[in-house]
């Protein structure tokens, strides 16, 4: 069953273009697939970790900025935001005065490399879904560097019918017969493109990861410098659990060898989902910000025949994610944040929720764009509140979807300097200059209602 599987796997891989070192690595997984392995991580085999902060970190003053000199930013690009009703690459979403992620993101980069005098390429790991939108919004930023590509190809892999582990086959869209192999696939798609080497070939010594959709992840000196002098292959940065957190991963040691491991929630067992809800127990969560030594990082692929081995994590979905009668197919994904346990001497490093504001539902960018924050001259957000920032939380019935959302915010944010968590229920619409204080909870009226131009819900 599973021979014939993986060979069809293979073949229509091949007859896609899909890189040979991608296909490889699919193969490792597929076998590990028909083996049973499910890629779960039990509490039983881990224990918590610590780890020191930033903050606490002894540097020169100034900060040096030759860490940054020698860093490379790559972006994580593939997402679409399906999520949020989106079919666009989600990095062109309007965020803040007028600009989009990826504008936020070019002028970041720009400023720092006036401000620091440095080269600091930045590169976009695109889909195939995402790659022209992003060239074209991106065509007015003169951001090219040493012959560099703007954009790289993350890999795609066929989805595995459940039943059998062969291809899923859809002639009615074709396109959901493919899915990305998760953002694990950066050092694949690095090796396979040939940019490890060429990266290195222009003098860069390191490169710092980050999601598109987190404006939080600045190039910072002060970071850079710290893992340029710790000697670390690799390193990631995180931030203490939130009970907003308790669902997502965190990281531990591994008590049979002392690794330092990143448990996904899918990694989790069923018995094991009180642990992982456990802010005392397991304090620390990923950012998805990552730095990597890119000589140690080439070397380890280049021993390991291009398979850094991480750890497996096998998604059942359907065949099309917008309908659950279309058939169960199997996603073989990788975070890449999974590499801290590869590397011999990786570190973990706490920073501020500064260096981690993700957008993953309009709750989030409600926040963003609203007065909580703003944009320095350097594009960096400024937080506009001392304290905790609010928590909100938005009807999903009708704030669920960015349109459903910008219809019923047709003016904007509103004011959430003072508020500390704004509830809504049913459908509401926002007139301009509303002021939210303190805890506000709006109840669901069963029709549309309006908060009227200029109110002030609470205080």
């Amino acid at each position: 069953m599973s021979d014939k599987g993986l060979e069809q796997a293979r073949r229509k891989m091949a007859d896609a273009g899909v890189d040979p070192v991608a296909i490889g690595v699919f193969e490792h997984y597929y076998r590990l697939l028909e083996t049973g392995e499910t890629g779960m991580i039990p509490e039983s085999t881990i224990e918590p970790v610590d780890m020191p902060a930033l903050a606490d970190v002894d540097l020169p003053d100034p900060v040096p900025t030759d860490g940054l000199a020698g860093t490379v930013v790559i972006k994580l690009n593939g997402g679409l935001g399906t999520s949020m009703g989106l079919d666009r690459v989600k990095s062109v979403l309007e965020v803040r005065d007028g600009l989009r992620f990826l504008d936020v993101i070019a002028r970041q980069v720009l400023w720092a490399r006036q401000a620091y005098d440095v080269r600091l390429p930045l590169l976009f790991m695109n889909s195939f879904r995402t790659a022209e939108d992003t060239e074209q919004a991106l065509s007015g930023y003169d951001l090219a560097v040493a012959d560099l590509p703007l954009g790289f190809l993350q890999n795609r892999e066929p989805k595995l019918l459940v039943d059998d582990l062969t291809p899923a086959e859809w002639p009615a869209d074709p396109s959901l017969e493919w899915c990305p192999p998760g953002h694990g696939d950066l050092y694949t798609a690095l090796h396979g493109n040939g940019l490890l080497d060429r990266l290195l070939e222009a003098g860069f010594e390191r490169v710092f990861v980050s999601n598109s959709d987190n404006l939080g992840a600045t190039p910072d000196p002060r970071m850079a410098e710290w893992f340029a002098r710790s000697g670390a292959p690799f390193a990631i940065e995180a931030v203490r659990r939130t009970p907003s957190d308790r669902k997502g991963g965190h990281f531990a040691r591994r008590t049979s060898d002392g690794r330092i491991v990143l448990r996904e929630t899918a990694q989790t067992l069923a018995e094991d989902q009180e642990a992982l809800a456990d802010l005392g127990r397991h304090r620390f969560c990923s950012t998805n910000n990552l730095w990597f030594d890119l000589r140690a990082m080439r070397d380890e692929l280049d021993r390991r025949d291009g398979v850094l081995g991480l750890a497996m994590i096998k998604n059942v979905k359907t065949v099309d994610p917008q309908d659950k009668s279309t058939p169960e197919v199997v996603q073989v994904e990788t975070a890449m944040g999974a590499a801290i346990e590869v590397f011999d001497g990786s570190q973990l490093i706490e920073v501020t929720r500064d260096r981690f504001v993700p957008v993953k539902s309009t709750n989030d960018l409600l926040v963003l764009r609203s007065d909580c924050y703003a944009l320095d001259e350097g594009s960096h957000l400024v937080r506009g509140v001392d304290g905790s920032l609010p928590f909100v939380d938005l009807d999903g019935d009708h704030y669920k979807l960015v349109a459903d959302f910008d219809e019923r915010f047709p003016a904007g944010a509103p004011s959430l300097r003072r508020a500390e968590r704004l509830v809504v229920h049913g459908d509401w619409t926002f007139g301009p200059g509303v002021t939210v204080v303190g805890a506000v909870e709006l109840d669901d009226k069963g029709s549309r209602q309006r908060v009227e131009d200029g109110a002030t819900l609470g205080g």
